[in-house]
């Protein structure tokens, strides 16, 4: 798969990318500063004893010198000098022998000594190349620390995008999933000991198992709905057969409730099954709707404001736009309006506003967010919705005080007031 890199991918710091990079760098610091602090450590060790060592050589030829003498020339040695560290003079006034680090006006230095009768005999081993080459040893294991850093950091942070991208891949299928493409996979490979392609396996495969269920809920809504309408049909007939009547009427507008039903439950199932085609063709969008709400028969105030040309199928919106305005006359209050402006259209009411599970869900069939059950069955922007995306548009909610701004496409939006008297937008479609 083809990546571009761009400054915002790389300025994602919150990236697992970018904490595997930082966890690597501060890895590898932490192992270089270890082994350079015990490098070090031990070549100081080294030396010292080194030091140690050569001073106490020194001042054992300087004792059989002195003995033999009772002076120290030829020898490194000197007496009672006063630069031989304080710890070390006490220690040989006790009668012992010792080394000691110190300083002189040079600068740092071994010091041995152990007395010679009433006197000090002393010898020094000059340290300061011992502790230069320490401090280039010390420069050294900081340069390769950071070449250290430099290579792997790199190799590290392309080793974890490589996880990133699994992951955002799998992430954006789960998401292309939600949305309703139950077609989508991960399609990963069979690798054991992978986290990550047992967690796309378990996806596709929870995908796999939420496509047959959803697809045999379906078919029986369709199955359903079609063994419905043939007795249906002999319902309707019979009924118009009953002699006129108070009776007569209510099974005639039961019957008719029920056939309706029965229809958009059919419609729903072809919406289900991806059956339906837009037929698309330039329409003007201001008497295209003026012509919808009118074939309702019920009362709303459009107005045009400025009406466009747009490619749209003219039945689905038809259904799209009359849906809006039953459901604002249904579940909303006077006054519904109905505004067209450019490519976008906004039907409105001055109800108490959707449901909170409509803002946040969506519509759901058979679900119409009203306490009594008779003012409909939730059917109606569920189709709104699917005739929308056949042509496709969305087709969002939204209770809100002022009219949402408009799109650059063609859309319909739906909405309802918090309050009589003020106006209200969902989103559009478009």
């Amino acid at each position: 798969m083809r990546r571009t890199w761009t400054i915002r991918s790389l300025g994602r710091w919150r990236s697992l990318r970018w904490k595997v990079a930082a966890l690597i760098a501060v890895a590898v610091c932490a192992v270089a500063a270890g082994i350079g602090v015990l490098v070090h450590q031990a070549t100081y060790a080294r030396a010292l004893s080194q030091a140690r060592d050569t001073a106490q050589r020194q001042l054992d030829l300087a004792v059989t010198t002195y003995s033999r003498t009772g002076s120290t020339q030829g020898t490194e040695a000197r007496l009672d000098a006063s630069e031989v560290p304080k710890d070390l003079r006490e220690l040989v006034r006790r009668g012992h022998q010792g080394t000691a680090f110190g300083r002189n006006r040079y600068g740092p230095v071994m010091w041995a000594a152990r007395p010679a009768g009433d006197r000090m005999l002393c010898v020094e081993v000059d340290m300061r190349a011992d502790l230069r080459n320490l401090k280039v040893l010390d420069a050294t294991m900081g340069l390769a620390g950071l070449v250290a850093v430099g290579v792997v950091l790199p190799l590290g942070a392309l080793s974890a995008d490589r996880l990133a991208r699994r992951l955002r891949y799998a992430a954006g299928t789960a998401r292309r999933i939600a949305d309703g493409n139950l077609d989508a996979r991960i399609g990963a490979s069979d690798r054991p000991g992978d986290e990550i392609a047992e967690i796309s396996t378990a996806v596709d495969s929870m995908a796999a198992s939420l496509q047959q269920r959803l697809r045999g809920e379906q078919q029986f809504t369709a199955d359903v709905a079609h063994e419905l309408r043939t007795p249906l049909m002999g319902l309707v007939t019979s009924a118009e057969l009953l002699p006129e009547g108070e009776a007569t009427d209510y099974v005639r507008d039961r019957v008719r409730v029920l056939r309706t039903l029965v229809e958009e439950l059919l419609e729903i199932s072809r919406l289900d099954a991806g059956a339906e085609q837009a037929d698309l063709a330039p329409c003007p969008l201001g008497p295209l709707v003026e012509d919808c709400v009118r074939r309702t028969g019920l009362e709303a105030e459009v107005r045009v404001v400025s009406g466009a040309v747009v490619d749209t199928d003219p039945r689905r919106l038809d259904r799209i736009v009359a849906n809006l305005v039953v459901n604002a006359h249904r579940h909303g209050r006077p006054a519904v309006e109905v505004a067209v402006a450019g490519a976008v259209v906004t039907v409105r009411d001055h109800g108490p506003g959707f449901p909170d599970t409509l803002l946040a869900d969506g519509p759901q069939r058979f679900r119409t967010g009203a306490r009594e059950r008779g003012r409909g069955h939730g059917l109606g922007l569920t189709i709104a919705l699917g005739q929308a995306h056949v042509i496709g548009a969305g087709l969002p909610y939204a209770t809100t005080a002022r009219a949402s701004p408009t799109r650059s496409w063609p859309t319909v939006r739906s909405g309802s007031a918090p309050a009589p008297g003020s106006a209200a937008a969902a989103t559009a479609w478009g």
